[in-house]
């Protein structure tokens, strides 16, 4: 590994690399064991949420309902709690986190959009409640239902259609794995434009649905934006077939972007077209320690003008955040800088590697020279750009193994974005409950800086009602006082529904609901969630 240092520039460095497994090996969000043994210590939705009412206007599934689905569906397509075989249903009932438990008695798993459209059609017809469920790894209860909504799962709709390697489209189902999408794309020498610590679990159309931001947002941008078309199964079974492959389509309302981040309120996703980019074939990945977050700016402006084009990913996150990595992550090697308070992971994407090797050197020295950065390292191989990845890509997972852990995902103006750590910080310092021997163990941040992104989590001993009272609705008053989002990239959910008055105006909220009503009359995709009750 190159290294660049006020005491030791431009000198190679080897430092020893113990765990060279490609990334998404290294990020696991469903351990079976651990998984399973903690679900009986998951409070029921409904119970943590007692305001929340079942919808009396909801029918409850009977077994003539299961008698005529069963007929209507591929063999094994069903999963039915008959008393014995609760578990069967588990971890469609439970989040990742164990924070949310559902009551779903019925599991669907549709092998095909006309199967869906069949399904939907008589949950309309019936006002059952469903809820789709891709690969549930969101963080804000989304996916889960509250009481005994069906589950609509796209495990089973998981073909890629096709893919024009001239243009670049890829048109798949909607539960394709991100990773395997991607894997396919390679060998054509293409990719796919998101990429998350999840991409082994999650479903494109769950990152559809959520409008899922991740780690190359800077470079590639939303899925606003390279969506060029959807499949999607309305409430009363009518399948919208905008499963176009253009780039351009100027006719009429582009309906494809209500369906990007409904969160499964509108209907669901059961195919995408998407444009993907080339595969690079130069990328560099650095890691720098430096003194401020003024610094941190310092260095994203200075990226950004000398890096420019190649510029992908501008990651950042505090040194409190690589201790609890580096307590509880999975990655046992040791971190190749010293104690600083914040760091910065710098990756560029090019297709000259002479060329984008000369502008990182050049751009690295200069900030060594203006004392922004102190210290630094270039990975020499992709071994060493895997392992640096994973200590940033690692530190969700680590704030999960470290307790339970309150997650918020916030988009702010970059000047004010780490002064809500620093603010939070002091608050639950000066409430008594945070430090060594108390309830709260952990505050960090970490997050996307290219795109304004913080992800500010809070570890505590367990989840806690008066925690969580400490913690909000102050993390959202904070942020709709700088003008922020309070879901840059996770989503609503029923987390963050009764918060959206932060971060939209009432008009905005109300045409909200009118969409809503209009699309689902009777209310039944994904209740309780995405808009204030």
């Amino acid at each position: 590994m190159r290294r660049f240092g006020q005491f030791i520039p431009n000198r190679l460095n080897p430092i020893s690399f113990t765990n060279t497994k490609p990334k998404s090996t290294l990020f696991k969000l469903h351990p079976p064991c651990r998984y399973l043994a903690a679900v009986r210590k998951v409070a029921f939705t409904a119970d943590k949420y007692p305001h929340i009412k079942r919808n009396p206007n909801f029918k409850e599934i009977t077994d003539k309902d299961i008698s005529y689905l069963t007929s209507i569906l591929s063999q094994n397509a069903l999963i039915v709690d008959n008393g014995t075989n609760s578990s069967d249903l588990t971890s469609f009932n439970v989040d990742w986190m164990g924070k949310y438990r559902g009551k779903s008695r019925v599991v669907v798993r549709p092998k095909s959009t006309e199967e869906v459209a069949k399904v939907l059609k008589y949950c309309g017809e019936k006002r059952i409640a469903v809820v789709p469920q891709g690969g549930n790894t969101g963080l804000v209860g989304g996916s889960i239902p509250v009481f005994d909504e069906m589950v609509i799962s796209t495990n089973h709709l998981n073909k890629i259609r096709s893919f024009d390697p001239v243009a670049g489209i890829l048109v798949c189902d909607a539960g394709c794995v991100l990773e395997v999408l991607d894997n396919h794309l390679a060998e054509n020498g293409y990719m796919m434009p998101l990429d998350l610590g999840a991409k082994g679990s999650c479903q494109v159309g769950g990152n559809v649905a959520t409008n899922a931001g991740g780690l190359r947002f800077l470079r590639y941008g939303s899925l606003h934006g390279s969506v060029l078309g959807l499949e999607v199964v309305l409430p009363d079974g009518t399948i919208l077939d905008n499963l176009l492959t253009l780039r351009k389509d100027n006719t009429g309302y582009d309906l494809k972007q209500l369906f990007i981040g409904s969160e499964g309120t509108l209907g669901i996703i059961t195919g995408i077209s998407i444009s993907t980019p080339k595969r690079p074939k130069a990328v560099n990945v650095a890691v720098l320690g430096l003194s401020s977050f003024e610094d941190v700016q310092k260095a994203f402006l200075k990226s950004k003008e000398d890096l420019a084009e190649i510029l992908s990913a501008f990651e950042f996150w505090d040194f409190a955040a690589l201790h609890l990595c580096q307590l509880y992550g999975t990655n046992r090697s040791e971190f190749p800088l010293g104690q600083y308070p914040f760091y910065v992971l710098i990756e560029t994407s090019g297709s000259n590697k002479e060329h984008d090797d000369e502008k990182l050197t050049a751009c690295l020295e200069s900030l060594l020279e203006a004392s922004t950065v102190q210290d630094g390292v270039i990975a020499q191989d992709v071994s060493q750009m895997n392992n640096l990845w994973s200590f940033r890509e690692g530190i969700p997972e680590a704030s999960h193994k470290a307790g339970a852990v309150y997650k918020y995902d916030i988009s702010l103006p970059v000047p004010v974005l780490y002064k809500m750590v620093e603010d939070m910080r002091k608050r639950l310092e000066d409430s008594g409950s945070f430090g060594k021997d108390k309830a709260i163990t952990h505050v960090i941040g970490f997050g996307h800086l290219g795109d304004g992104n913080l992800h500010l989590n809070i570890t505590a001993k367990e989840y806690d009602e008066d925690v969580t009272k400490l913690i909000e609705p102050y993390v959202y008053e904070w942020t709709g006082k700088y003008r922020g989002s309070i879901s840059a990239e996770h989503g609503l959910g029923l987390m963050k529904a009764n918060y959206l008055g932060y971060s939209k105006s009432k008009p905005m909220i109300e045409m909200m609901r009118m969409l809503k009503k209009s699309i689902d009359p009777n209310g039944i995709m994904n209740p309780y969630k995405f808009l204030p009750d």
